[in-house]
């Protein structure tokens, strides 16, 4: 019970008598139908002896990574550094839209909406944009006409903060370079045209994603061990053994 791994205590319920229990009622049930494969000799079987292989030699592959995890926990100046370094990678921003979709969009119709071309949609979309910069209320606007009704009922807004590249590109990219308060030109994505406003940007601080680049660090680091560890191994494939390759399978051309 001592050594088992966190996870599979927490399956168990902890180190608790009934826990035990349970893990010895468990373990005499494999014993036992080991014990009986090996009377069959299942043990013996080409196949039944390559998978055993494989998976021990898988599993002390598996805990190489963990150990290496472990040794090289990232110290809080290094991940201070690569934070400020990446901190574009944590900005967020709050903004409200108004979309006017045109045909093939993925947004459906409203109920007896015209399916408008992209011209046309475009052109309502400078006829709103025309109105919001004469003064009339952007929220109000949004409830009447734009067509992602989600966040139109909520006068075109997002719901909160969202990251850099939570949306779409042509969206994203709008929305982390306009003017706080700026109203956008159309801007066109898969959906329609937008009128994107955008309300506050920011970037998340360093004590609240501390957790996610340590984990990020320990991982590539462990990586880098592991790679390393393969280019000092040298493994070899013989070429005579597996023949020449193959002509390089043709892709289509997007």
């Amino acid at each position: 019970m001592a050594n088992l791994p966190a996870n599979l205590k927490n399956q168990l319920g902890g180190n608790t008598p009934e826990a035990r229990r349970k893990l010895a009622e468990q373990l005499s049930e494999i014993y036992t139908y080991a014990a009986e494969a090996r009377k069959l000799k299942i043990d013996e079987n080409p196949s039944v002896k390559l998978q055993l292989q494989l998976q021990a030699e898988s599993f002390l592959a598996s805990n190489l990574y963990q150990r290496l995890l472990e040794q090289n926990k990232p110290t809080e100046a290094a991940e201070k550094a690569w934070f400020e370094a990446h901190k574009d990678e944590f900005a967020s921003a709050k903004a409200r839209h108004i979309l006017i979709r045109f045909k093939g969009s993925r947004v459906p119709l409203k109920k007896d909406q015209k399916d408008l071309t992209e011209e046309e949609a475009l052109a309502k979309t400078n006829e709103i944009r025309e109105k919001i910069a004469k003064g009339e209320d952007f929220a109000t606007l949004a409830k009447a006409e734009s067509d992602d009704t989600g966040s139109g009922a909520m006068g075109g807004d997002l719901g909160g903060a969202f990251g850099k590249g939570k949306m779409v590109p042509q969206f994203d990219q709008a929305v982390f370079s306009l003017p706080i308060g700026e109203l956008s030109q159309p801007v066109k994505t898969q959906f329609g045209y937008h009128l994107i406003q955008v309300q506050e940007r920011g970037a998340k601080p360093f004590d609240e994603v501390k957790p996610e680049i340590e984990r990020r660090l320990q991982s590539e680091a462990a990586q880098k061990a592991m790679d390393a560890i393969k280019a000092a191994g040298k493994p070899v494939l013989d070429p005579t053994y597996f023949g020449a390759a193959g002509p390089a399978v043709p892709t289509e051309k997007q």
